[in-house]
């Protein structure tokens, strides 16, 4: 998000956030909504984020406000690009690192060549099972409260097609990967996936998302950097700046 200082938040504003680490996305959406009211005296203006960021995930999280709110599910629908970590040898209930691994395997069969054919091999469309540590709702609950709980939770597969899988480094038990999806897919789930096919067990160890459709994370702003942003843009209004676009949203 380039450095600005006119904003039309109540007309609409598209934010491109990095979420950091071990927020989920409705911190994030709290977060900005709480700079607005407190700010900008803005309390009763709509904000909503376009695409669910696990806590153990950071990266682009797209946060609309206003009418743009509008638009929340056109962007939702867009393509996702991720890129992180799996790491072989282990499973966890959670299929990443909420949950310990549980489960062990052996690793030593493991090439390079059989990493890269089974990564060209999951480019397609197919029917994903989700985790169930995951925020789909079963039986009118969130899974996840229902997993942690101990509960038995029967999720639905959903289709998801995944068109690009790039490995990009190969450390055993490590392997980097870059990869093309569409809305709903849960990496987490492509990992637990992978590692069955290698026969070698796998849990997602770290994540970034990288992209959704046209929106590239070179363009965020981290919470901080959105802070200086509106900060900024008081000063100039309070400087009786000329043409500065914030004065139109705290009458």
């Amino acid at each position: 998000m380039k450095k600005r200082t006119e904003f039309d938040f109540v007309k609409g504003e598209l934010l491109l956030i990095n979420k950091p680490l071990t927020w989920t996305s409705f911190d994030a959406v709290n977060k900005i909504r709480y700079m607005l009211q407190k700010q900008l005296g803005l309390h009763n203006l709509k904000v909503g984020h376009a695409g669910t960021l696990d806590p153990l995930a950071t990266g682009l999280l797209i946060i609309c406000t206003g009418k743009m709110t509008k638009q929340i599910d056109q962007h939702q629908a867009k393509e996702k690009e991720y890129t992180g970590t799996f790491t072989l040898g282990a499973t966890t209930p959670s299929y990443d690192l909420e949950t310990e691994p549980d489960t062990f395997y052996p690793i030593e069969h493991i090439t390079f060549e059989q990493i890269k054919r089974t990564a060209s091999d999951f480019i397609c469309t197919s029917n994903q099972l989700p985790p169930v540590f995951s925020a789909k709702k079963v039986d009118g609950k969130r899974a996840y409260i229902k997993a942690r709980k101990g509960e038995h939770v029967q999720v639905k597969t959903r289709e998801i097609t995944i068109s690009a899988f790039e490995i990009i480094e190969i450390n055993l038990p490590e392997i980097k990967f870059r990869i093309v999806c569409s809305k709903g897919t849960y990496i987490r789930s492509i990992a637990f996936d992978f590692g069955l096919a290698l026969g070698s067990g796998a849990y997602l160890s770290q994540l970034c998302r990288t992209g959704i459709g046209e929106y590239r994370i070179e363009q965020s702003t981290t919470i901080d950097q959105f802070k200086t942003l509106i900060d900024d843009a008081i000063k100039l209004e309070k400087g009786n700046a000329v043409n500065s676009g914030i004065k139109n949203i705290i009458s």
